[in-house]
């Protein structure tokens, strides 16, 4: 199943596959900044499975070869962000048209979030990231 997203303004349009291979909730200082919000909702999925279909020209990118944010030039609105050398992309899941099947499962950055910022859910909380899972 595909998922249809996109941006505030509707310049921005992309389609994802409903694979995502972990969705997490951010608090550190970059995404709240990225974001305007308290935190970043996000899913991480290989980059191939991620398609513009709208706006292609319209996609701004903030940062540089070891990262990037990929932003409406229109709107402003954060679409996904890539981190160094990952395979993966992480679609911001406040774009997305389409309810995806994975809900995020943990919080990530709490040890930076804003102070005025309450968690309000039963989900796992990691000062930094989670522990890589045992094999």
């Amino acid at each position: 199943m595909r998922l249809r997203g996109g941006c505030l303004c509707g310049a921005v349009q992309y389609e994802v596959a409903d694979e995502f291979d972990y969705a997490l909730i951010c608090h550190c200082s970059q995404c709240r900044r990225a974001t305007g919000s308290a935190f970043k909702p996000f899913g991480g999925i290989r980059k191939e499975k991620l398609a513009l279909v709208a706006g292609q020209d319209l996609v701004m990118r903030y940062g540089d070869e070891t990262g990037h944010d990929a932003h409406c030039a229109r709107c402003g609105s954060l679409l996904w962000s890539w981190l160094r050398d990952s395979p993966n992309v992480h679609v911001t899941y406040g774009t997305l048209l389409d309810t995806p099947t994975l809900s995020p499962t943990a919080h990530i950055y709490v040890g930076s979030k804003a102070s005025w910022d309450v968690i309000g859910d039963d989900l796992p909380q990691y000062d930094e990231l989670p522990p890589p899972a045992a094999d």
